[in-house]
């Protein structure tokens, strides 16, 4: 018996866990919910905890100067406290998770953006022993303010080209996480000489930085450059701005000093 439950605290022929999520679309700032069902192995286990995280796929520069892609948590609470859990039984704990405010989208308008991965991790700690869960999948739709400055670049024409998350700060906002997403886009043909504009959103619960620059080259970000441009937006007032107006202002200006268009 013994020797059944030292195998047991390591996680082998132990319990096992399972998270089902009730509804796997969700926005920044929003609750995803569903519950966590443990079931009991051959023999009673020590719970220590139980808990969910958030996890992303997010491109790392190397040592050499590659990127390669990293898996990064940015965001874990804890279930309840610690428990025995009977041979055999089940224990099933209802969670209701919030999502941080800076989370990046990953659906626009119902559809996928290529290469973004963001998910639920679970985690059951098994007297010393930490057992995960597989990591189930959510779709992040964007905030109403969020979509209001997407439709905005839709109605002058840009069309979506990728997104990805990149490891690092963009100075000057808000942000807390330890990386941010860019989403890129094709310019139409008025803003002749424009490359493309990248869109980055760093919100929390009353407003977003919202980060644009044009023609961005490899490195961080320039503050410096005419083609960088930071603005707040409420995350409740945005309706009272003529979004596309805005942006095509902007884009005008910079476009006409550099003879662009």
């Amino acid at each position: 018996m013994g020797f059944k439950r030292l195998l047991a605290s390591l996680g082998a022929g132990g319990a096992s866990v399972e998270t089902e999520l009730a509804e796997i679309n969700v926005v920044p700032g929003g609750v995803v919910q569903g519950e966590v069902r443990i079931q009991g192995g051959t023999v009673s286990q020590s719970i220590q905890g139980l808990s969910l995280g958030l996890q992303a796929k997010v491109e790392v520069e190397g040592h050499d100067d590659a990127e390669y892609r990293r898996d990064i948590e940015f965001t874990r609470v804890q279930l309840g406290g610690a428990f025995e859990l009977q041979a055999e039984a089940v224990h099933i704990v209802p969670f209701g998770f919030d999502i941080p405010w800076e989370t990046p989208v990953t659906m626009i308008d119902g559809q996928p953006l290529r290469g973004m991965y963001i998910g639920v991790t679970t985690e059951l700690d098994i007297a010393h022993a930490v057992d995960s869960g597989d990591l189930d999948p959510i779709q992040v739709h964007p905030m109403p303010a969020q979509k209001a400055i997407l439709d905005a670049f839709v109605q002058l024409g840009f069309h979506f080209k990728s997104a990805d998350m990149e490891s690092g700060r963009i100075g000057g906002t808000r942000q807390q996480l330890p990386f941010y997403q860019e989403i890129e886009f094709y310019p139409p043909p008025q803003y002749r000489g424009l490359n493309q504009v990248e869109l980055s959103f760093v919100a929390d619960g009353q407003a977003m930085d919202v980060v644009l620059e044009m023609d961005k080259k490899p490195g961080l970000f320039d503050e410096g450059s005419d083609s960088y441009h930071c603005f707040q937006v409420g995350l409740y007032d945005f309706q009272d701005t003529d979004w596309a107006a805005y942006l095509h202002q902007w884009l005008s200006e910079v476009g006409s000093r550099r003879s662009w268009f």
